[in-house]
């Protein structure tokens, strides 16, 4: 057996060794890549840009449809808790509305002491703007009568002129139909608060009879007086704005804002008791109370 023969295998192992070497010294001091390279490098290289472009842009569109979708279902929520805390808002505004509503009624149950009173709700009004006539929810079920004196929060609101059984009609102090016997608190002097048709639009009323040389003047407070009548002494009508002679220079006038706010008249108290006797439609257009 020669000598390759004998050394068959060392020869293999150290040709493949020098084979690896030079591979590796050949990678390892090359400066640039071989054509075929760079000819897969031009090709590859802007495909590999372009759809790594679209992946990104994909991905991107994908992120903002779905920062959509959240922003939509977060204005949605925001939408839905703000459409509750409008409701709840409205709901305490009604509260607090039917609270001042109730405390003024209670305060005027406290002006007026010596009178039983019984609440009722106003459920319908004239055309217009001021309720020179009106309806409340209470008729003679609940033992309300023709001539009972109707109050609301100020002070005199009028009487009642018919009932039903659950109903009663009342006619305003602002009516020019209706008549009450007043006087001033300040001066004593007394007079008639009737409503007028050149006043009425501005929710004011006219006391009349007034004598001449009488000292009532611009802010006096006008009460029913104890002359008699429909109406008890000592209500609140209303608040002189004017004061002017009439014609023929013997008596005075004066313009009445009433102390109630019969534009925005909602709840009433009626007196449950009658004070006097029934005076016909007449007797009431000569100034009789």
């Amino acid at each position: 057996m020669n000598f390759f023969a004998r050394h068959k295998r060392a020869f293999f192992i150290t040709a493949a060794a020098l084979c690896a070497g030079m591979m590796i010294l050949s990678a390892a001091l090359r400066e640039r890549p071989t054509l075929v390279e760079d000819a897969l490098g031009f090709v590859m290289i802007p495909a590999q840009k372009f759809f790594t472009g679209i992946g990104n842009w994909v991905e991107e569109r994908i992120e903002f449809f779905s920062l959509l979708n959240k922003i939509a279902e977060e204005n949605k929520s925001l939408r839905e808790q703000i459409a509750a805390y409008e409701t709840d808002n409205a709901r305490l505004k009604l509260i607090e509305t039917e609270n001042e509503e109730l405390a003024a009624l209670l305060e005027l149950k406290r002006k007026y002491p010596a009178y039983k009173t019984v609440g009722a709700n106003v459920i319908s009004v004239d055309p217009g703007n001021w309720s020179a006539n009106f309806i409340i929810d209470r008729g003679r079920g609940d033992g309300f009568s023709k001539n009972m004196v109707v109050l609301a929060p100020g002070g005199l609101v009028g009487r009642i002129t018919e009932t039903g059984i659950n109903y009663s009609k009342v006619r305003a102090i602002i009516d020019d139909t209706n008549a009450v016997s007043a006087k001033s608190v300040r001066t004593g002097e007394t007079g008639i608060v009737r409503g007028d048709m050149r006043f009425i639009t501005d929710g004011l009323c006219r006391m009349e009879l007034i004598e001449i040389d009488a000292e009532i003047a611009v802010g006096d407070e006008i009460i029913t007086s104890n002359l008699g009548g429909i109406y008890p002494p000592g209500l609140t009508i209303g608040f002189v704005t004017e004061i002017g002679a009439d014609a023929g220079g013997l008596t005075k006038f004066a313009v009445i804002k009433p102390a109630v706010d019969f534009k925005n008249l909602e709840t009433v108290l009626v007196i449950d008791e009658l004070f006097n006797r029934d005076f016909t439609d007449d007797e009431i257009e000569d100034g009789e109370p």
